[in-house]
């Protein structure tokens, strides 16, 4: 088993045992479900975040992004992780954070960080159900003159959200997991 693959599965044990639960559950998305991620419960976990942020890094580097960022509060962590594991992995990649509404003082931006205008940049989230999320941030980084080419996610719950990013987003959509190869 390669490095990556032991990452992989490392990462696919955290989120079944610290990020899955079953109930009755509202999403982001307005759905119920029977089943919930709270992937911040591995995102903010030490172990968790390296992996996740590593096993990114590589597709970062893979794509020759040097940029990543999302909508606040589920792209927070993993931005930040992402950050400080490429400084260390020597593919330095700059972050940048998505308002859920434009700064309502001093330069009224939807973005925070310092990605320069033109910037092809990859958009991540936590978790995906209908893609929502990460569209938003799609459309907020294109308002600032960012070239989103590419979303990533930690999990896909392949209930669309795959489909309406490709579509809607106009990009490309990578998970490092998706709910089936959770539980397969």
């Amino acid at each position: 088993m390669t490095e990556t693959q032991t990452h992989m599965a490392r990462l696919r044990q955290l989120l079944l045992e610290k990020a899955y639960m079953k109930g009755d559950f509202v999403l982001t998305s307005g759905k119920r479900s029977d089943h919930y991620f709270d992937c911040k419960q591995v995102t903010l976990d030490p172990e968790g975040l390296a992996l996740a942020s590593e096993l990114l890094v590589e597709k970062l580097r893979a794509a020759e992004i040097n940029a990543i960022g999302g909508l606040a509060i589920g792209a927070d962590p993993i931005v930040a992780g992402v950050v400080a594991e490429s400084w260390r992995l020597g593919y330095p990649v700059r972050g940048f954070i998505v308002r859920k509404e434009p700064k309502q003082h001093g330069t009224s931006k939807w973005i925070e960080g310092s990605i320069k205008r033109g910037s092809q940049v990859a958009v991540v989230d936590d978790v995906v159900t209908s893609g929502g999320s990460i569209i938003k941030a799609i459309n907020s980084a294109r308002v600032e003159g960012l070239d989103p080419v590419i979303a990533y996610a930690i999990v896909d719950r392949e209930e669309g959200g795959a489909e309406n990013i490709e579509r809607e987003g106009s990009l490309p959509f990578e998970p490092l997991l998706r709910y089936r190869e959770l539980f397969a």
